[in-house]
């Protein structure tokens, strides 16, 4: 596995919020966030933690959703990502196992190099409420592997960089408790909040290179 240290990480977090801000995206973003050992203040930096919140595209461009289809072999593109990005960007330009554009691939393939040491996670709602979801989830599957780190800075918000979190970030000036703390904060136990969080550090240790998970909540 490949670390980065802690300026590095939070250097490439500013340049892929630079690429948000003025880069098209295949869909529309929200908001970004960093959890995970960034926002910690560790260093190094296994992996950089990344939380997009992006809206949906249902109902745009339908029509150019065939004539893509035809050329790439993928459909949903006016209708789940944008027409006018996947023509600019064809390289960048994702599907699910069904054939179907995937926003978090797409996001993915324009946002991270091959291999970076970067996990991306995308959802249509924003981080502290998909924490929540996620930790309700988990505790209903007892699989705590779907946890999603509660500790987490916003960077950018509607179309705004967070100089003073960008700042935070580089000093290690955030303060957050353990994970099985913040777990506990939530509502679990001790024991379970001690059980999920080292779950969770085993599942982190087996991931490697550049990771994506799309929800929809």
């Amino acid at each position: 596995m490949t670390n980065l240290d802690r300026a590095a990480a939070i250097d490439r977090l500013d340049r892929l919020v630079e690429t948000v801000a003025t880069d098209p995206m295949p869909v529309p973003i929200r908001e970004v966030w960093v959890f995970g050992d960034a926002a910690l203040g560790l260093d190094p930096v296994e992996r950089l933690d990344v939380y997009l919140t992006k809206d949906l595209l249902f109902g745009r461009d339908a029509d150019r959703d065939e004539a893509v289809r035809e050329s790439h072999g993928i459909e949903g593109v006016g209708t789940t990502v944008d027409a006018d990005w996947a023509e600019q960007f064809p390289e960048h330009l994702r599907a699910n196992a069904n054939g179907h554009a995937a926003p978090e691939k797409c996001l993915a393939a324009h946002l991270v190099d091959d291999g970076e040491p970067i996990h991306l996670e995308v959802c249509n709602t924003g981080f502290e409420d998909n924490v929540t979801q996620r930790l309700k989830g988990a505790r209903a599957r007892e699989d705590y592997t779907q946890l999603l780190d509660p500790r987490g800075a916003c960077v950018w918000l509607d179309g705004q960089r967070s100089a003073e979190a960008f700042e935070k970030l580089r000093e290690g000036e955030y303060v957050f408790p353990t994970l099985a703390g913040a777990l506990e904060m939530l509502g679990m136990d001790e024991d379970e909040a001690d059980r999920a969080a080292e779950e969770v550090r085993e599942f982190r240790a087996a991931q490697d290179g550049t990771t994506v998970r799309g929800d929809v909540v």
